[in-house]
């Protein structure tokens, strides 16, 4: 009985590990999976409000849930976009399409240079195949084939002197390449702006000025390798806000619609600069010190005074109300921090055209501000519990008291411009004084955008290439007929996938092929071959 041997597995090693784990990541289908995974991690920046954008609407859902607030931003679903596995998986996609693509190019790049591989030697075991006879030459019929094929622009090149092989469609392999290392453009590109660029909204009102710095800010969100003390410096003045609405009911829309918004604006690029005048509408932004401005939203500021009870102004200016509804039903917060004894805070609607419905109460009826009104509720007490960040349109009530009127209810205020009403117990008053307008202000940042759009241009290109461009083989074969003066053309093609039209090329081919040959052989045109059944029969062109 023979002995049994011990068989020894071979073991990979560090470097087989390696080589290994390199080879999956760069595959296409990890790829395709990290693509499938970045989209399903940028779900929480679309559920869960962000800290980039809304602060004070992110730390209100933490404190509204105080068991699973705390966990989910620890995970970072509140900052999903600057998270450390966000990142991660954007990384990986980054590196795995290198690895997949930069190797498909090098192979594609000798494909283009090489030649066509030979012709098989049984054309008609091909699906796609016809054959004919033609008085000429073998010679002539080579050369007539070469002659046809290169007018069809395909790549030729004969290995013998009785075939022909031709191949083109590589602009299909051209664009899938070119689409994948445009998607890497896309992710340089979107990481160039997420890591040097920087985004912030502002609120102006008509007639108030803006400077390029970071206390002037309503909301801002710079970039990781950005300094917001180095912002370059440019101001905007809002000298006007245009807004036009449809009045005509049976005019071309609907009634109270919005038909223009535009900010007519004075800016200046630096200190001591000549002032411009530029215009901002709606998807038309203006480009100042290599950022762009875009006319976000608008809405309506009216202008109070708030006086305590010696007649000293503790707060006075615009207040911009957000508004809810197509016809500007606006909500909006007074918070007077200077008030004595106890701050005071106005919360309520602004009304551009109010009326008060039984059943709705205080509404607005039209957009624009026909006959405007504010209608407010009072508090005071803790404007800021637990410094909190805040909306400005939102006044946060939990450590405040709200007024009560002289029947013991709850102090509602109904002011019209020019109005004064007096706060009870000696809290001084309030004055609606007039109505601005403000410019909501989107300014970003980002040095990306160029690289982002050409990529994302490119990715189109080659997108559209690959899906309509054809990748084939032609091959040719001449063999002298039985009883001689004849030969025999044999035409055959190759897809690279599905192609429902290979058969017509082989046959147009063939036709063209058989044509040119005996127009150079000096004989009628009355020899014009059929195409046989992909079986490869013969069929004799006079028949």
């Amino acid at each position: 009985m023979a002995d049994s041997t011990t068989i020894t597995q071979p073991r990979l090693g560090a470097m087989g590990w390696a080589r290994w784990t390199w080879r999956n990541l760069t595959s296409m289908r990890t790829a395709l999976f990290l693509l499938l995974l970045l989209a399903i991690g940028a779900l929480p920046g679309s559920i869960w409000p962000q800290r980039s954008i809304d602060p004070a609407r992110t730390a209100d859902w933490i404190a509204q849930h105080p068991k699973a607030g705390p966990v989910l931003d620890r995970l970072g679903f509140f900052e999903v976009y600057a998270s450390p596995w966000f990142a991660a998986i954007y990384l990986l996609l980054f590196i795995s399409l290198v690895g997949c693509v930069l190797p498909r190019s090098r192979v594609h790049w000798r494909a283009m240079r090489s030649t066509p591989p030979r012709t098989p030697s049984r054309l008609e075991r091909l699906d796609d195949s016809a054959r004919a006879e033609v008085d000429a030459s073998p010679e002539q019929v080579v050369s007539a084939a070469r002659e046809v094929l290169r007018g069809r622009r395909f790549r030729v090149h004969s290995h013998d002197d009785a075939t022909v092989s031709a191949e083109n469609g590589y602009l299909k392999e051209t664009g899938n390449l070119v689409f994948h290392l445009a998607l890497i453009g896309v992710i340089v590109g979107v990481a160039i702006g997420h890591l040097l660029g920087w985004k912030g909204d502002v609120i102006v009102p008509v007639g108030k000025s803006f400077s390029n710095t970071l206390s002037q800010y309503d909301t801002f969100d710079p970039g990781p390798w950005v300094n917001p003390d180095t912002l370059q410096p440019f101001t905007i003045t809002v000298d006007k806000l245009d807004a036009k609405f449809e009045e005509n009911v049976t005019g071309r829309g609907q009634f109270g619609q919005p038909r223009d918004f535009t900010a007519h604006l004075t800016t200046t690029t630096r200190p001591g600069a000549r002032p411009t005048t530029e215009t901002v509408k709606v998807n038309h932004p203006l480009e100042i010190g290599g950022a762009g401005v875009f006319l976000l939203g608008n809405g309506y500021a009216p202008v109070v005074t708030v006086k305590d009870a010696k007649g000293q102004e503790t707060y006075s200016g615009p207040v911009p109300f957000l508004a809810q509804d197509n016809n500007y039903r606006s909500v909006g917060a007074i918070k007077v921090t200077g008030a004595d004894p106890k701050p005071l805070g106005f919360s309520g609607l602004f009304l551009p055209t109010a009326v008060i419905d039984k059943e709705q109460g205080p509404i607005s009826i039209f957009p624009d501000a026909k006959r405007p009104a504010l209608a407010l509720t009072v508090y005071e007490g803790e404007l800021l519990p637990g410094g909190r960040p805040q909306s400005v349109y939102v006044l946060d009530t939990s450590e405040m008291t709200q007024l009560k009127d002289a029947k013991g209810s709850p102090l509602r205020i109904w002011l019209e411009p020019g109005q004064t009403y007096q706060l009870p117990g000696g809290r001084g008053s309030i004055t609606f004084d007039s109505v601005d307008r403000f410019a909501g202000l989107s300014i970003r940042h980002d040095p990306g955008k160029g690289i982002t759009l050409v990529a994302a241009l490119l990715a189109l290109a080659g997108l559209i290439a690959s899906l309509v461009v054809r990748r084939r083989r032609v091959f040719v074969r001449v063999s002298p007929a039985e009883g001689g003066g004849r030969t025999v053309v044999t035409v055959a093609g190759l897809a690279k996938g599905d192609d429902d039209g290979l058969r017509k090329v082989v046959e147009q081919v063939l036709g063209e092929v058989t044509t040119r040959a005996t127009a150079a052989a000096g004989t009628t045109a009355d020899s014009r071959p059929r195409a046989t059944a992909p079986t490869g029969t013969e069929m004799d062109p006079r028949s």
